[in-house]
């Protein structure tokens, strides 16, 4: 399953990680994101030990997904960083990149799951 994530700059790593614990028991083979946030705590925290997947704003716009964000797509240029960045890297690892969950927000983070 590949963890496609979006964070707000500064969010805590707790945020994430208990964004992700409310996924389920979920095995998560990779953590996808958009680029501008490779940098952050919170990205490194639920990425460890796992492959990490990192996309550009034009590389998440060409995909469609079900919930596109204005606001999003004000602040990063793409309507999209959680449910395309699952997507993107559930291909690219062989899969049929399927939503298996759709977006889910909590505190200044995203996450989404595909396959």
């Amino acid at each position: 399953m590949i963890l496609g994530v979006g964070v707000e700059p500064g969010t805590p790593a707790a945020h994430l990680l208990d964004a992700v614990a409310a996924l389920g028991d979920v095995e998560i083979d990779a953590v996808a994101t958009i680029d501008r946030r490779l940098d952050e705590p919170a990205i490194d925290a639920v990425a460890a030990g796992r492959r990490l997947f990192a996309y550009t704003t034009a590389e998440l716009d060409a995909v469609d997904v079900p919930n596109p964000s204005a606001v999003v797509r004000r602040l990063t240029g793409t309507g999209s960083v959680a449910e395309a960045a699952a997507i993107l890297a559930a291909r690219a690892t062989g899969g049929d990149g399927v939503l298996v969950v759709e977006k889910r927000r909590g505190s200044g983070v995203t996450v989404a799951l595909a396959r």
